[in-house]
């Protein structure tokens, strides 16, 4: 017995054990969770900077001043129902008649909510009669949750079927209809459209499940743990046991399943958020090409007087009060905090100005100029637009909690507080002596034409955005679109028209020599007007869809140029003082050349001039600082534009249904391969990414990446040229490959030309292939001194058919690539460029050999042309005629020292051996007279 309960007791202090280790594990696991955690918060903390106060400052600022939007943006997802009469009127249209769903949304949101936690009890302590309730409660939880997670499965099921089918369905009669859908159908496209919109599934959803998925799969491990803590046992509560791992078991079969459930769900629901950004893309995408309204007449102007007479209706004064008194109570502390930081705008607004007139007069100043002002300048110029936000802020907050028309004017006035700071920001850049001018160089008439216009643009767009985003924020106002929304949208048009047309013509008249710029007049001019054609004649929605994102290009476009102007305004100061360090280390080499002159001679030491650096302009920057910005801020805006233009992008998707042509496929029994308009856009636009590569791809490359590198010479000129090459063969595969041109079909197109080629262009070909050999194996490079053939010159370009030299004579010589692969070449700087020359002497004879030789040593070392390594060499070579020959070999850097040291060398040896006394012999002769016999 006693030892039965010291093997009992031992039992009990192991599984004591491995309970406290396996809760030190799990109690260190969350202790370094926690430690991640606030070692995260604490790296997203910034460092404060020397201007972090204005940055708090404008943050606040902004944040205030856009405080409306949370509210505005939940009366939008709430939106007041319509009227029973307008419903009933909607119902008369047999083309508008749209069947009540239900959303899919509300639902399925309460898939979020997590199942009920397992709480297992304590495996050792706790009586095994509680630990079988607690086990038997959590199963019956999780059957409960199981349940119901499969209930929501199988309505996720039904809803993505019917769906699907529906998807379908509408699919197959837009394609039997094509391009004849009529106006009528713009209604219901609509319909679909917002409902499809309700029942969208938002990202929360889809992450509550992933969350329950891992809360599922944490309890699973669980229970593994405490069936390995708590196994069955032999002794008097054995039943209990066995029923106790009985539940376990069952418990742990539940959660399995209601794992399975939920990944069945998790795909159930993804696919169903797919399946209805499909339909909402189908919908915008022919709705964009659809007339939503019709064409402008007389029946139309007419209701511009209902309209009218509506909206000054809803003006009361009553209402009005009552809207300001609520918001007041409401919102009281806001709006008077709001008050408060206009007045002090509009106090230090005269301040503001003249920090910005100040901070100009150090531009240009090499001295003085920095980096900052300019963005000083730029912080201004945003606090001087920042009185207008506010004043319309604070009209949206003093009218946000009356009725249903003051709370859509309230969304007017927001949607205009935008487009008033943006175009007060505009002007104030453009302002005299401001960031435009001085910072950046702009032109001072274009930038008064700006300024000029700019209000009177202010003055017709800034009512127009609030009474159209009014009204049609009102069931009763909506009903004025076509006709009040129209006539205003296409008045703004012809505004903005008359606008951009006196912008560009100022800024042409500065830049008139960019041939650019005219083609961009013509966009900018035509653009409106051409919207404004579209709304009148019935293709309103999608003038208005076009509207925004062009007025978001813009937007965004012009902070790309802020961007690009102000990296060129940090690069201009860089090189300023890079070269003011320069000029005063020449100033410096210049007073030593002068102590110097005034220690030879007596005369008296001259004054130097104060240092006057000329002003330097954008023009100065060095070309491949401002290419490599310049490509830069073009890749953002590429990027922002792909962004921005992808909600529209759909639409486009309708080219795909005109078809130009077939193709047959290899596959036996396929259909055909139709090549669509699409198809053809598409390799239009590769070609001309291709061409626009292969000419501006090499230069970037030369400036981003071979320039930091030390290349030999040549070896950059080869890279771009291989990768022109490149550029040009994968653009060229890429639009045959998308106009539906096979390469199998090209086999025998190319086998035949491999032919022709071989006999009529031999000699092309040849070429061809012998500069890639050139490229590639680099016998010679660009900068080279080379002779082929007799020609002796410097490489200057190496083409695809033929290579250039330029000689002494300065004269071009094009040689055709194969000389140089199948003659003897001369390369005297491809791998080392000093170079042997050999003067030849002769003296007469008498004179001492060794002593000649020391003589013409001491002149080829004395020549600043001769390099130590290798040595000077001096040999006698023969005994001529007339004189002993010797031979003097020296070696030069340069192929062009050669002439130069010719004739230093042979002054030098004329003039030491004369010193010397030793004679140059003129050539002789002995000539023997013999007198012959005479003839007898």
């Amino acid at each position: 017995m006693v030892a039965g309960l010291k093997a009992g007791t031992e039992a009990r202090a192991e599984k004591n054990a491995a309970l406290t280790h396996l809760k030190a594990i799990v109690t260190e696991n969350k202790r370094r969770k926690q430690g991640r955690q606030r070692e995260d918060r604490k790296h997203m903390k910034q460092r404060p900077t020397r201007y972090a106060f204005l940055t708090t400052w404008m943050a606040g600022v902004l944040l205030l001043c856009f405080s409306t939007l949370p509210a505005l943006a939940q009366e939008a997802e709430a939106p007041l129902q319509p009227t029973k009469e307008a419903s009933q009127q909607t119902d008369k249209k047999p083309l508008e008649q749209e069947e009540s769903r239900p959303a899919v949304q509300p639902e399925l949101e309460a898939s979020t909510d997590a199942p009920p936690e397992i709480e297992l009890p304590d495996a050792v302590n706790t009586g095994i009669q509680e630990q079988v309730r607690a086990l038997q409660v959590s199963l019956d939880q999780r059957q409960t949750a199981v349940a119901a997670s499969r209930d929501r499965l199988k309505y996720a099921e039904s809803i993505l079927t019917r769906l699907q089918d529906e998807y379908k369905s509408f699919e197959l009669r837009l394609e039997k209809a094509g391009l004849n859908l009529t106006s009528n159908y713009a209604d219901l496209l609509k319909q679909r459209l917002e409902r499809l919109q309700r029942q969208s599934i938002a990202s929360d959803l889809i992450e509550g499940i992933e969350n329950n998925l891992s809360t599922a799969r944490e309890e699973q491990l669980r229970l593994e743990e405490f069936e390995a803590i708590a196994g069955p046992g032999k002794d008097a509560r054995g039943q209990l046991r066995s029923r106790r791992s009985d539940l376990l078991r069952e418990l742990h079969s539940a959660v399995t399943e209601h794992i399975e459930v939920l990944n069945e769900y998790y795909s159930t629901v993804s696919a169903l958020h797919d399946q209805v950004q499909d339909y909402q893309k189908l919908l915008q995408q022919r709705l964009f090409w659809l007339p939503s309204a019709t064409i402008v007449n007389s029946e139309t102007v007419g209701e511009l007087y209902e309209s009218g007479k509506w909206f000054i209706s809803q003006l009361r004064f009553e209402a009005l009060s009552e809207a300001i008194n609520q918001s007041v109570n409401k919102r009281g502390g806001r709006i008077a905090l709001m008050a408060l930081l206009l007045i002090v705008l509009l106090i230090k607004r005269k301040a503001i100005i003249n920090d910005i007139v100040a901070h100009s007069r150090h531009i240009g100043n090499v001295g003085h100029d920095r980096t900052t002002f300019t963005l000083r300048a730029l912080i201004d110029s945003a606090l001087l637009a920042l009185p207008g936000i506010f004043v319309f802020s604070l009209a949206a907050l003093l009218l946000m909690e009356g009725n249903a028309f003051f709370s859509a004017l309230s969304k007017g006035f927001t949607a205009a507080a935008f487009i008033v700071f943006l175009l007060s920001f505009i002007r104030n850049v453009a302002r005299e002596q401001g960031l435009g001018e001085i910072h950046f160089h702009w032109n001072a008439n274009s930038l008064q034409v700006i300024r000029r216009e700019l209000p009177v643009l202010m003055a017709f767009v800034i009512p127009v955005a609030v009474i159209t985003t009014s009204t049609s924020s009102t069931p009763e106002g909506a009903q004025f679109d076509d006709s009040l929304g129209r006539l205003l949208f296409i008045l703004v048009s012809i505004v903005l028209a008359v606008f951009a047309q006196r912008i560009m013509k100022a800024v042409r008249a500065y830049k008139s020599e960019r041939s650019s710029l005219l083609f961009l007049h013509f966009i900018a001019v035509t653009a409106p007007l051409v919207l404004a054609a579209a709304s009148i004649i019935g293709y309103h929605y999608t003038a208005l869809q076009l509207e925004r994102n062009l007025f978001i290009t813009i937007c965004w476009l012009a902070f790309n140029s802020l961007l690009y102007y102000l990296g060129l305004r940090v690069i201009s100061v860089r090189e300023r003082r890079l070269t003011l360090e320069r000029l005063r280390e020449q100033r410096a080499a210049e007073r030593k050349m002068a102590e110097a002159r005034e220690a030879a001679d007596s005369s008296g030491e001259g004054v130097l001039s104060t240092l006057d650096m000329p002003e330097m302009n954008l023009k100065d920057i060095s070309q491949q600082s401002s290419s490599l910005l310049r490509i830069m801020v073009s890749a953002l805006a590429v990027a922002g534009l792909v962004f921005l233009w992808a909600d529209v992008i759909p639409a486009l998707q309708l080219f795909n249904d005109i078809t130009l042509w077939t193709i047959a496929t290899d596959l036996q029994g396929g259909d055909p391969l139709p090549i669509t308009l699409a198809d053809a856009l598409l390799a239009l636009l590769v070609a001309a990414g291709t061409v626009l590569a292969a000419k501006n791809l090499p230069g970037t490359l030369e400036v981003m990446v071979l320039s930091r590198m030390n290349l030999e010479p040549g070896s950059g000129y080869a890279v771009t040229t291989i990768t022109t090459y490149i550029l040009v063969i994968m653009g060229v595969v890429i639009c045959l490959g998308v106009i539906g041109v096979q390469w199998s079909k090209l086999q025998w197109l190319v086998a035949a030309l491999g032919v022709g080629l071989g006999f009529g262009l031999q000699e092309i070909v040849a070429n061809f292939v012998s500069g890639i050999i050139l490229l590639f194996e680099r016998p010679i490079r660009v900068g080279d001194t080379v002779t082929i053939d007799g020609i002796t010159g410097t490489v200057a370009r190496i083409r695809i058919r033929a290579t250039t030299l330029v000689d002494w004579d300065r004269k071009e010589q094009i040689i055709p690539n194969k000389t140089f692969v199948t003659q003897d070449l001369t390369n005297w700087t491809l791998s080392d460029p000093i170079t042997r020359v050999i003067l030849r002497v002769g003296v007469a004879y008498g004179a001492d050999v060794d002593k000649v030789q020391k003589i013409l040593i001491e002149v080829a070392h004395n020549n600043e042309r001769v390099v130590d390594e290798p040595a000077p060499a001096v040999f006698c070579v023969g005994l001529g005629d007339s004189s002993m020959n010797f031979e003097v070999r020296v070696f030069v850097k340069d192929l062009l020292d050669i002439m130069p040291l010719s004739h230093e060398i042979h002054a030098s040896i004329t003039r030491a051996l004369t010193e010397a006394g030793i004679n140059i012999p003129f050539p002789q002769r002995d000539i023997h007279v013999r007198t012959l016999p005479e003839a007898r």
